[in-house]
């Protein structure tokens, strides 16, 4: 479940195809220190997902997403991450968790079930109306 002042972010990368099996295993794990900063930063719930052909998507939760964004750009270990990373990306200019490309939310389950809960008015009210 997110707060209101919860933000969702979701990106786009794309790897190498012939680098596929080494960026997994950079994975796996990631460096502690690194798991460490990003958890500093205030990124939470945060995961990849690697589809066929090297698309990778991530996902990442946070209360200020600028704020995360400032704290890791002045961290060393994520600019040491970061630069041991960027070779498995395709068209990247820049650190691959600044430069990667956002997507857009369109739907998401939690915020249209309460919205729908919010507006429809329960029983009692629809009696009282009567």
């Amino acid at each position: 479940m997110t707060s209101a002042s919860t933000q969702r972010v979701c990106f786009s990368l794309q790897v190498r195809p012939e680098l596929l099996d080494e960026y997994i295993r950079r994975h796996t794990p990631v460096w502690p220190e690194m798991l460490a900063e990003i958890a500093a930063s205030g990124r939470r719930s945060y995961s990849l997902f690697l589809a066929e052909g090297g698309r990778l998507i991530g996902y990442y939760e946070v209360d200020d997403d600028a704020a995360a964004q400032a704290y890791l750009a002045a961290s060393p270990v994520a600019a040491r991450w970061e630069a041991e990373m960027a070779r498995f990306f395709v068209g990247l200019a820049g650190r691959p968790d600044q430069a990667a490309t956002a997507l857009t939310e369109v739907f998401n389950l939690h915020d249209q079930l309460a919205a729908s809960a919010a507006s429809t008015p329960t029983t009692d009210e629809s009696d009282d109306a009567s």
